[in-house]
């Protein structure tokens, strides 16, 4: 039996797991954010899988009990693509979701971990891939709005 070589146009990013505390609790604030609920699990009283996707994503997430050893809140620097930073943005703060205002990098290239770098405003070029805000869930798992309009040739 030979076996097939992997085909990396065939690896995709399926799932990110998710460490919280709540998984009601989180199950609430994604159902806020209006991404689509693939999936709840309650397989034993001691296990839960809650799986949700985002608008217009082919990956997901998955959060629950027993689904992660991380501690809550320890995953950072999940994007999410928007064509409109701004529209991205009123709409969360519309849902009620406490969302950074737009910034842009101090290094022009790509923002620092956490809030060090950060400059007031959309990108003054308004390029793409230099333009961003961000949020956290409940327990602390960062995501990041970043915006694309016209992506780099091969993605």
């Amino acid at each position: 039996m030979t076996s097939n070589p992997v085909n990396s146009e065939n690896m995709k990013l399926e799932v990110v797991v998710l460490p919280v505390a709540d998984v009601d609790r989180s199950k609430d604030f994604y159902k806020t954010l209006g991404w689509r609920l693939d999936a709840d699990f309650v397989v034993s009283e001691n296990f839960r899988v809650v799986q949700f996707t985002p608008p217009g994503s082919e990956a997901s997430i998955i959060f629950g009990q027993r689904t992660s050893s991380a501690a809550p809140g320890s995953v950072q620097g999940l994007y999410l693509i928007v064509y409109d930073i701004e529209a991205a943005r009123a709409e969360l703060v519309d849902r009620g979701v406490e969302v950074s205002e737009v910034f842009h990098a101090i290094n022009g290239v790509f923002p620092y971990a956490g809030t060090e770098g950060r400059v007031p405003g959309s990108d003054p070029e308004r390029r793409d891939y230099a333009s961003y805000a961000s949020f956290s869930d409940p327990d602390g798992n960062g995501w990041v709005l970043q915006e694309v309009k016209t992506r780099l040739p091969g993605r």
